[in-house]
């Protein structure tokens, strides 16, 4: 497969080239775009090639190839074997570091609680406590939450112990970074809070944060997000508090406070507990 290899390699090169030239020096702004046009002329051009010259290879076999040549001129990595490894160590990371963040606010959020009656469950922890019964909620909110845990709706759940029962009053998601992808997260949040529970978002990484539709997102006030999309979002990394925004630290002070206040309005006047419900910070 090395001569199919090395002509596919010519053919797609030149088609790149060819197709970054027509966007000419367009700058930054069209720099992204302009890739992207060229490299799908320069697999869509090597694919046609590579099967007309080498009609006795199979198209599988000459696709493998254009992988390995676009792969290549992305990261310098022109080795299939290797290519695999850093893809499956990539899934990997992606699926154990967002259980390792869930697990890390649990236990230090479950710190700085202590005492106060509440804690933080993960939604294997609230699965076990729905099937064996636990919980005192009303049967709406028994529905409505083994609804969530069976779609893998929320990562975390908050529940508060108070004179020999136990209610689930809270939603948590749990986000290592903030990207276009969160937005998908905002609309089963604010059906948690039309449903009158507790909903926020903990995020490490908030730099998108410094961007006005993200800020709205959270908080609402534009033409895209009219409404806020959580009670509250709180960050690790140092954004602007902005409104619904909170930094957070690793002893979770706010977010105590903030649980706190939560737990008091759900047992006392959930029927005010809506999307409008904010914390105060005093």
């Amino acid at each position: 497969m090395n001569n199919v290899k090395d002509y596919c390699r010519k053919i797609y090169n030149a088609a790149y080239q060819d197709k970054l030239a027509e966007y000419g020096n367009g700058g930054a702004k069209n720099a992204d775009k302009a890739e992207r046009e060229a490299q799908k002329e320069a697999i869509k051009t090597s694919i046609i090639e590579g099967m007309r010259h080498f009609p006795n290879a199979s198209a599988e076999e000459i696709w493998n190839c254009i992988y390995e040549i676009h792969v290549h001129r992305k990261s310098g990595i022109d080795d299939s074997q290797t290519i695999k490894n850093v893809i499956s160590a990539d899934q990997s990371w992606k699926k154990s570091s967002g259980h390792a963040f869930e697990e890390m606010v649990k236990m230090l959020a479950n710190n700085s609680l202590k005492g106060t009656g509440i804690e933080i469950l993960l939604q294997r922890d609230l699965n076990t406590i729905l099937k064996a019964d636990e919980l005192d909620n009303e049967p709406r909110d028994i529905s409505w939450l083994k609804e969530q845990v069976k779609g893998n709706v929320f990562d975390l759940y908050a529940v508060i112990r108070t004179k020999g029962k136990m209610y689930c009053f809270g939603c948590l998601q749990c986000k290592t970074s903030i990207r276009d992808r969160v937005t998908r997260d905002r609309e089963p949040s604010i059906h948690a809070m039309q449903s009158f529970f507790w909903s926020i978002a903990i995020v490490l990484d908030g730099k998108f944060l410094q961007l006005p539709k993200f800020i709205a997102m959270v908080n609402g006030g534009s033409n895209e997000f009219i409404e806020n999309g959580w009670h509250g979002m709180y960050v690790f990394t140092d954004e602007k508090a902005t409104d619904r925004i909170y930094h957070i630290d690793l002893d979770m002070d706010i977010l105590k406070r903030h649980a706190v206040q939560a737990s008091r309005q759900w047992l006392q006047q959930r029927q005010w507990f809506n999307k409008d419900w904010k914390a105060d910070n005093n």
